[in-house]
């Protein structure tokens, strides 16, 4: 698997995990918790910053919002504000974009529902897929009739879905059906969702149509006309003509008896017929199971739709910069030498390997810019470390003072 930014655990328990350090002392312990909830608050407070931005610049493109609304932010709302800002969002939440490549793998495997899904592409200006952390689960899937098997499939946490529609013109012009989608052209829609297999990610898109796979055509049409062909050839016909002979003569016709039996003929092509339905019926199950996960995905699974998504990432993503700040504070401040970067990230990396068996790729960088900005970090030629802890309480205490400056003289 690949190792992630991503920290799977949540800040109140490594905050507890780092300030059992101090334990017999404290006041050490008392004031780290002083200093984490301002730091919590200060970080609240940019998140909502980065909220308002982006429900400003977003709302010229919301697909809940009436055509009127949408016409009400021309010029107030400017696309490139709004996607940078919210790959700003995604970055500091430890989300990354899934490559082409993966895409394609998922589109042609499948773990659960078997089916090849199509999507018209030619419906999106542009579109992109986030996710963050991974596991895996043992599933039971049907193979044949009366067996299952057991296998492993890998599932992401967490998967964002940025859809950029395009204009009306363009999808008529390419003859785009949207069906039964409430979306109008030119809108992005957003979407979050947890655990969704790797391999069937496609799945999420809300314009993917289940088609018959290659093998499904060739179980259903090889079976189907080579045993007409045959049935036809040396059965039926030779019978059919046979009786039409008879009646022509007068002569009585014998169904039972008669050498080529129009009876066994049509009971061979009734059990022909019965097995083309059957495997027609395989594919309409595995439409109906399609539906099913798509109706859990949206029912279950979907943690957020457009501008009501901001919240689950703009909250992912504060969280995320405190535990990265917590721990980077910490361990900086246990160091009895300053660090450097990658001897930073080599602890970091190596506690939670030893202490919380994860492999992760703490993203050292991002910690130290945030301990810098907010005036706890301080590099000298290429070594970092920390303001001591009671000057970090005056410190971003004053910080949090200054967010608002109206009372300034």
């Amino acid at each position: 698997m690949t190792r992630e930014h991503y920290i799977p655990f949540n800040k109140e328990f490594l905050l507890e995990q780092q300030i059992n350090y101090f334990a017999e002392d404290q006041k050490k312990v008392e004031d780290f918790k002083k200093l984490f909830d301002i730091i919590e608050h200060y970080f609240h407070y940019e998140a909502f910053n980065l909220n308002r931005n982006l429900k400003q610049h977003y709302a010229l493109f919301d697909p809940d919002l009436s055509l009127k609304e949408r016409q009400g932010f021309l010029g107030k709302s400017d696309f490139r504000v709004f996607k940078e800002t919210l790959c700003t969002v995604l970055e500091q939440g430890n989300y990354r974009r899934i490559d082409k490549e993966t895409l394609d793998k998922a589109f042609e495997d499948s773990d659960l529902i078997g089916l090849r899904l199509s999507i018209d592409f030619n419906a999106f200006k542009d579109y992109e897929l986030y996710v963050r952390g991974h596991h895996q689960a043992k599933e039971k899937v049907k193979k044949y009739i009366f067996w299952k098997k057991e296998i492993e499939i890998e599932y992401y946490d967490r998967v964002m879905i940025y859809l950029n529609y395009n204009e009306e013109d363009y999808l008529n012009e390419k003859k785009v059906k949207l069906g039964k989608m409430p979306i109008d052209p030119g809108t992005i829609a957003l979407k979050i969702f947890k655990r969704v297999p790797k391999n069937d990610i496609e799945t999420i898109f809300p314009n993917a149509i289940p088609r018959m796979s290659t093998k499904d055509k060739l179980f259903f049409w090889v079976p189907g006309i080579g045993g007409g062909i045959s049935l036809l050839s040396t059965t039926v016909i030779p019978a059919l003509i046979g009786m039409y002979a008879a009646y022509q003569t007068g002569e009585a016709i014998d169904l039972l008896n008669s050498k080529a039996s129009l009876n066994q003929g049509l009971i061979a092509l009734g059990i022909l017929s019965l097995y083309l339905f059957r495997q027609y019926s395989n594919f309409v199950n595995k439409k109906i199971k399609y539906s099913k996960i798509l109706s859990d995905s949206l029912y279950f699974k979907n943690l957020g739709n457009n501008s009501g998504a901001f919240y689950s990432l703009l909250n992912s993503s504060e969280e995320e910069v405190l535990k990265e700040t917590i721990l980077a504070y910490t361990f900086l401040y246990r160091s009895d030498k300053p660090l450097t970067a990658q001897e930073l990230d080599d602890e970091i990396e190596d506690w939670f390997k030893i202490k919380l068996n994860t492999d992760l790729d703490f993203n050292v960088k991002d910690a130290l810019s945030k301990l810098k900005n907010i005036g706890l970090g301080i590099e000298t030629n290429g070594k970092w470390q920390v303001i001591a802890l009671e000057n970090a309480l005056v410190t971003i205490d004053e910080l949090w003072d200054n967010v608002f400056e109206y009372n300034q003289k």
